[in-house]
């Protein structure tokens, strides 16, 4: 069976194959690694690659949105709370267990929300990357938030994180589990038995934010 990949060489060490949530194949390889290993690779792979691309629960297609109405409500930390459009001139979101905005900003509900979730994730995740980076013993170089496609998080091979804002909507277990995630790539770089002994340790309970996230994950790309 033949896949369409794309590859993506740098000075790492070891050979990655990860399926994106839009179903392409992304292979990291160490520079000059040759098109006929990676065929060989990706074929003793072929079963996994099968049921990763096949996996209809990971891969979505509900693209409803909110119209940002009064009684709505918009999911936070795991929690959903509910909406209330106001009269008063309120600037951007207030939040205090439940959401109110101006009817004014209305129209610019959508830009709002991203505004404030971005913010909200730039707060609560970055401490707990430094956190889990101390406790590691791990250094990266940068942190940021972003609207990434069809991933959670990545560590990149310039050691930066970069995590998708939307994983603010999830509850602070499973935060931590997708920051302890990436930091323990910077550990191992595959997804071996010593990966998951390590991030078991930082986040004991990460079979049930891996269980969450199969089962609630395609909730945080609704656009709030």
């Amino acid at each position: 069976m033949q896949f369409e990949y794309e590859i993506k060489y740098s000075k790492r060490k070891t050979l990655n194959i990860t399926v994106e949530r839009d179903r392409k194949i992304i292979v990291r390889a160490p520079e000059n690694t040759s098109t006929q290993k990676i065929e060989e690779v990706l074929q003793s792979k072929k079963q996994w690659l099968k049921e990763k691309i096949n996996h209809t629960q990971k891969y979505p297609v509900d693209t409803q949105t909110k119209e940002f109405i009064s009684g709505e409500t918009l999911l936070y930390l795991g929690k959903n709370y509910q909406l209330l459009v106001v009269d008063e001139a309120i600037e951007g979101v207030e939040f205090e267990q439940r959401f109110r905005i101006s009817k004014a900003n209305q129209p610019n509900a959508n830009a709002l929300f991203k505004q404030w979730y971005l913010h909200q994730a730039l707060k609560l995740i970055e401490p707990l990357a430094t956190n889990f980076a101390k406790n590691l013993g791990v250094i990266y170089n940068e942190f940021k938030t972003s609207e990434m496609k069809y991933r959670w998080g990545s560590c990149t091979p310039a050691n930066n994180i970069i995590f998708n804002w939307r994983i603010i909507k999830a509850p602070m277990y499973v935060l931590e589990y997708l920051v302890a995630h990436e930091l323990v790539h910077l550990m191992e770089n595959n997804h071996t038995p010593r990966f998951w002994n390590i991030l078991s340790i930082q986040v004991p309970n990460y079979l049930k934010a891996k269980k969450w996230l199969k089962e609630n994950g395609h909730l945080l790309e609704v656009d709030f």
